[in-house]
């Protein structure tokens, strides 16, 4: 692993924006439905992300997992009494599961750690560490390795149904039970993954793409022997491809209802499905609430959670399915990122804004976990922008360094996905920009979620310029309306972010100062044939084949195709063992560069798509601020 050769400098002396990396950070906590004392969270206190499991009776913590690159794939079983979490070598997501006690002492292992007392939620110190790969035995024995394609755990302690995906076999699910071997129960070329498992472990919820579009899964019910229930699939017979998901079975004995999102008004909304008889409840919340609604059951099975997104923001209601009441469930104006009913009727949620940092809170009027050290310090609040664009009206987010006015020195942060959105919610690199006296816009182009399913959608075949004409339009706006500086422009983003950055210096070469690509595409038919599985399914769905059947739809995507065009410097970070953006496109790409002498940067690391390590994340953060003072000035 690749890390700063710096010291971490005294909290006194250390820059706010490098406080935000390093303040002690918690998820949401998963709880045991058999046992909702016992909870795992993510959290990187030690600096680097890991697994660490809490009872909530004794307040006691310790660390799950300890490996160089982080861990942050883990599940707890619903009795409570095991933590799996996916080993996968250096962040090449390939691997996996094993499995550990809650407990981490009970079989003589690892030990335990002591929290405050009283459980209050605030973190003691870490006991004995655990988690890593020689002292964790295998999950699920007789299983190769693989990418994760979902996992669900039974109540009686020793059932997994596990997805499996590799280049090989295309996607598979596997029964494994303890003590017997791994048996088969699904198998297909194209994408799929495991749902969830009802609460009598007998049914198994599948998402799949059989149908060859990776954008819009169907679903299909199976006995745990592998027969079929029941199918419900969206994408026939209609003007266009509709999706769907699974949100969950209820949580009830003997119940076979399945919650379902689906798109058949145009954006995604929960309704009900009785998996034995058929039966489809529509919640007509649509009509009620605007924006993407998803859901998870009540513990009872009486009541939905809702998380309600709408233009970048989000909140929480309950709704009561006897009486179909709505009520709102209060939370501050911001981010919702994750939300669950706790057995009391309380809910707990992960709540964050652009100006203050995420924190985990209770309805109940208390901050749930609350990890000791150093705060994040606030930042700016974010603007909220509309531009008139091809597609239809853009969403952008702006945050301008306070007390500032323009025309500004403008980092246009563009974000990955595609099928994602960027929100009113805590994000440190923007921050960072901001510090540093950069306005910071980030735009929702078309391709994004939250604004419908026809917006998401829209990004076909012409994967990419599709994304950089909403851009051009948002950058018109912010050099017209006097706020960015035209000469001091900064391209950047991650993974799909990377991909449009280096795709938009090649296609608009005049329109940017500087580039900053991180993990990016930057040959897309490399790109294509080196990735995971998954990600091909996806590309051939964006780009209507492969590249051997649609050679100029990549090749008029594929950032190689103008890079010779690149007239701003470029600053690029690739993973080494990334199998999203794979190292060999990214070279292929630099070495264009280098050929004719190009003004460029490369920075290679140790770890995957990312890195959960905060000294790694920093230096990097560093690597670009400098890259910019160097290039644009002060």
């Amino acid at each position: 692993m690749t890390e700063s050769n710096e010291a971490t400098p005294h909290e006194g002396t250390m820059p706010e924006w490098e406080k935000r990396f390093r303040a002690p950070r918690v998820s949401l906590p998963d709880w045991a439905e058999d046992a909702p004392h016992r909870s795992l969270f993510v959290s990187n206190a030690t600096g680097t992300y890991e697994l660490y499991a809490w009872d909530r009776d004794t307040g006691a913590q310790r660390q799950v997992t300890d490996r160089p690159n982080g861990t942050t794939d883990g599940v707890l079983s619903p009795d409570g009494e095991w933590i799996w979490w996916f080993d996968d070598k250096d962040g090449d997501e390939f691997g996996i599961w094993r499995r550990q006690p809650f407990t981490a002492d009970a079989d003589g292992g690892t030990g335990t750690g002591t929290g405050d007392e009283g459980g209050s939620g605030n973190r003691g110190e870490s006991g004995g560490r655990g988690g890593s790969a020689g002292s964790d035995a295998p999950a699920a024995p007789g299983l190769a390795p693989s990418y994760p394609a979902g996992l669900a755990l039974g109540r009686d302690g020793r059932t997994a149904i596990v997805g499996r995906s590799t280049d090989e076999d295309g996607s598979t699910i596997y029964v494994s039970r303890t003590g017997e071997d791994p048996v088969e129960v699904y198998r297909h070329r194209e994408s799929a993954g495991v749902g969830d498992l009802s609460h009598d472990g007998t049914l198994i919820a599948v998402e799949h793409t059989e149908h060859g579009d990776a954008m819009h899964s169907a679903l299909r019910v199976l006995r745990i022997d592998g027969s079929t229930v029941s199918e419900l699939d969206d994408t026939k017979g209609g003007t266009a491809e509709l999706g769907l998901e699974v949100l969950g079975f209820a949580p009830v004995a003997g119940d076979t209802r399945l919650l379902v999102g689906h798109q058949r008004r145009g954006r995604w909304e929960p309704m009900v499905w009785d998996v034995l008889s058929g039966e489809e409840t529509d919640l007509e919340l649509a009509s009620r609430l605007d924006g993407d609604l998803s859901a998870e059951w009540y513990p009872d099975g009486s009541a939905l959670l809702v998380v309600n997104s709408f233009e970048a923001r989000s909140e929480l209601w309950r709704f009561d399915l006897a009486a179909r009441r709505l009520e709102r469930v209060p939370t501050p104006k911001g981010s919702v990122s994750g939300a669950t009913a706790r057995p009391d009727g309380s809910v707990e949620y992960l709540w964050s804004s652009s100006a203050e940092a995420p924190v985990v809170r209770s309805t109940s009027g208390e901050v749930v976990l609350d990890p000791p050290g150093m705060k994040a310090p606030r930042s700016v609040p974010v603007e909220d922008v509309w531009v008139t664009g091809p597609g239809g009206r853009i969403h952008a987010l702006v945050q301008r360094p306070a007390g500032a006015s323009g025309p500004l020195p403008t980092v246009f942060d563009i974000h990955g996905g595609p099928t994602w959105h960027d929100s009113d919610s805590f994000a440190a690199g923007p921050a960072a920009w901001v510090d540093h006296g950069y306005m910071v816009i980030r735009v929702n182009y078309r391709g994004s979620t939250g604004y419908g399913r026809e917006w998401t959608d829209a990004l076909k075949h012409r994967v990419g310029l599709i994304e950089l004409e909403d851009i051009a339009a948002v950058r018109e706006w912010a050099v017209s309306s006097g706020s960015a500086d035209p000469d001091r422009l900064i391209l950047t983003g991650g993974s799909w972010g990377g991909y449009l950055t280096l795709l938009g210096l090649g296609t608009q070469p005049d329109a940017w100062a500087l580039g900053i690509a991180a993990v990016p595409v930057a040959d897309y038919v490399t790109a294509y044939h080196d990735e995971m599985e998954a990600l091909k399914a996806m590309d051939r769905t964006l780009l209507g084949g492969t590249p051997e059947e649609v050679p100029e739809r990549f090749e008029a995507s594929s950032p190689l195709t103008y890079v010779d065009a690149v007239k701003a410097p470029v600053y690029i970070s690739a993973g080494v063992n990334d199998p999203r953006c794979p190292i060999r496109q990214v070279e292929n790409y630099v070495a264009r560069l280098a050929a004719r002498d190009a003004d460029h940067e490369v920075y290679r690391y140790d770890a995957g798509h990312g890195s959960l390590v905060v000294d790694e994340r920093i230096k990097q953060v560093r690597l670009e601020l400098d890259f910019a003072e160097r290039h644009l000035g002060g």
